[in-house]
C-alpha cells in the first residue's frame, strides 16, 4: 500500500507543479501584453486611440509621416494621393474628403488624422477616434514627433529626427565649404499663373535649406517672406529676389514663358547654372519621405554643380 501511495503522491505535485507553472505563465502574457488602445493628449483634448492601428484615414498633409513610420494607410485627401512622392504607397489607397463621410465608413478605419480646420469632426469622431493637428503650430521635425506619439511610434520618429538633423547639418558643413559661407540661396516656384519666393519654412526645400544647413537667403527675400513665409512675384522683379544660387520648383502646369525672357536669363544664377530646377507637385509637404528626398536633390545640385 506504501508502495502504492508514493508514486500517487508524485503525480499529484506534478499535476499541482504544472498547474502552477501554467497560472505563472498566464499571468506573465496577460503581463506582457499590450493594451488595445491608450489616451493620447490631443490640442484639443484626451483622445483614446488604438496601441496599434491598422486602418488609418489621413485628411490632412501628413500622409508621409504615416507612411514613414511603416502604419497602413487606407484612405487619404487628394493632394497625398496625388502626390508623385507617396506613389507606389499610395497605388491601392482610396482618396477620401471631410465630406465623403459614406466612404470613409466603407474603409472602416480605427484612426482619422486631419488638420483642425477639416469640416465634419464630431461625425467623424463617430466612425473612429479623430486626432486633429493645427498646421505650423509646431515644427517639421516636432511634428514628426508628436504624430509618432499618436501612433504609438515614438523611439522611432525621434530616431529618424535626431538622425535626419545630423546628416543635414553635414551636409550644410559641406556645401557651405563649397560655395562660401556668405553665398545665398533662394527658393522660387512656378505656379499656375504666378511666382512665389520663399522664407525659412514653407517647404519646397526651405527647412533644410536655411535651418538644417544653415544657408543664408538674400536680404530682399528675408524683408518680404521671412515673416509671412512666402511672397508674390512679378516675372520682372525676380532678378531683385534671386540669390547667387537658386532652386526653381516648378509645377507641370506652371506658365514658365518667364523664363524666355531676358530678364530671366540674365539672372547671375541663371547665367552661371546655378539654378536647379525641382518637381513643384509634392515639393509642398514637409514628411520624411518627401525630406528625405529633398536632402539628396540639395545634396546632389550643389555638390555636383
Amino acid at each position: 500500500m506504501k508502495k502504492l501511495f508514493i508514486p500517487l503522491m508524485l503525480v499529484l505535485v506534478l499535476i499541482i507543479s504544472a498547474c502552477g507553472k501554467q497560472e505563472g505563465t498566464e499571468k506573465e502574457n496577460t503581463a506582457a501584453k499590450e493594451p488595445e488602445t491608450f489616451t493620447y493628449e490631443s490640442e484639443t483634448g484626451p483622445v483614446e486611440v488604438p496601441s496599434n492601428p491598422k486602418r488609418v484615414v489621413m485628411l490632412s498633409g501628413f500622409t508621409g509621416n504615416v507612411l514613414h513610420l511603416g502604419v497602413n494607410v487606407v484612405g487619404a485627401d487628394v493632394w497625398s494621393k496625388n502626390n508623385p512622392t507617396f506613389a507606389k504607397e499610395m497605388k491601392s489607397v482610396e482618396e477620401v474628403s471631410d465630406e465623403n463621410l459614406e466612404k470613409i465608413i466603407e474603409l472602416e478605419p480605427d484612426l482619422i488624422i486631419g488638420l483642425s480646420n477639416i469640416k465634419n469632426v464630431d461625425k467623424l469622431k463617430e466612425i473612429a477616434p479623430t486626432v486633429t493637428y493645427t498646421w505650423g503650430k509646431l515644427d517639421y521635425l516636432s511634428q514628426h514627433v508628436e504624430i509618432g506619439k499618436l501612433l504609438n511610434k515614438e523611439k522611432e520618429a525621434q530616431a529618424w529626427v535626431d538622425d535626419f538633423k545630423k546628416r543635414t547639418e553635414t551636409a550644410g558643413d559641406e556645401i557651405r565649404g563649397k560655395i562660401g559661407e556668405d553665398a545665398t540661396v533662394s527658393v522660387i516656384e512656378a505656379f499656375g499663373k504666378d511666382l512665389y519666393v520663399y522664407g525659412n519654412n514653407w517647404a519646397r526645400g526651405t527647412e533644410i535649406l536655411y535651418q538644417g544647413m544653415k544657408l543664408k537667403m538674400p536680404k530682399k527675400v528675408e524683408e518680404v517672406a521671412l515673416k509671412s513665409g512666402y511672397y508674390t512675384l512679378s516675372a520682372e522683379v525676380v532678378p531683385d529676389y534671386a540669390g547667387d544660387y537658386v532652386i526653381l520648383s516648378k509645377y507641370s502646369d506652371a506658365d514658365t514663358s518667364f523664363e524666355e525672357t531676358e530678364t530671366f536669363k540674365n539672372i547671375p544664377a541663371v547665367k552661371s547654372g546655378q539654378l536647379f530646377e525641382m518637381k513643384g507637385e509634392g515639393a509642398s509637404f514637409t514628411d520624411p519621405v518627401t525630406l528625405e528626398k529633398q536632402l539628396e536633390f540639395i545634396k546632389k545640385s550643389f555638390m555636383e554643380s
